[in-house]
């Protein structure tokens, strides 16, 4: 029984490791949001709060779960993947309007999603994952 692989071209396993990082920052947000780090970017209080917590973790396994369709070149992943981006940047920026946190505080999701969306359309990673 011969099993089918499918290729994975470099940029997927660089959009791969893209996507491991946003996993990292979640778990990072989920340990701040659980008062388990101090907050790293913005000093003051410590504080628990148990619906960030909840939202980080969902972040997370949403994060690795996208790292694994990535590692196969599934398809859905690239989809789904754009669609979390597009996600990440609407609510980063809605944050910045109402005034819930300063863009020193998102920069690194910022850039980490806007690198990852503008990377995604890139028509290699596309013809990659079947795109048109």
């Amino acid at each position: 029984m011969a099993s089918q692989t499918r290729h994975r071209p470099f940029g997927i396993t660089v959009l791969a490791i893209l996507v491991l990082l946003s996993f990292i920052i979640a778990i990072l947000g989920l340990l701040q949001a659980l008062a388990i780090l101090p907050p790293l970017l913005n000093p003051g209080p410590r504080s628990f709060n148990l619906w960030a917590a909840i939202i980080w973790a969902l972040m997370a396994w949403v994060y690795f779960w996208l790292f694994q369709m990535l590692w196969r070149v599934d398809p859905q992943g690239w989809l789904f993947l754009a669609v979390v981006s597009v996600f990440n940047l609407a609510i980063n920026f809605a944050i910045l309007l109402t005034g819930g946190g300063t863009f020193s505080e998102l920069a690194i999701s910022f850039i980490l999603n806007a690198l990852i969306l503008a990377y995604i359309m890139l028509p290699g990673v596309r013809k990659a994952f079947g795109q048109p």
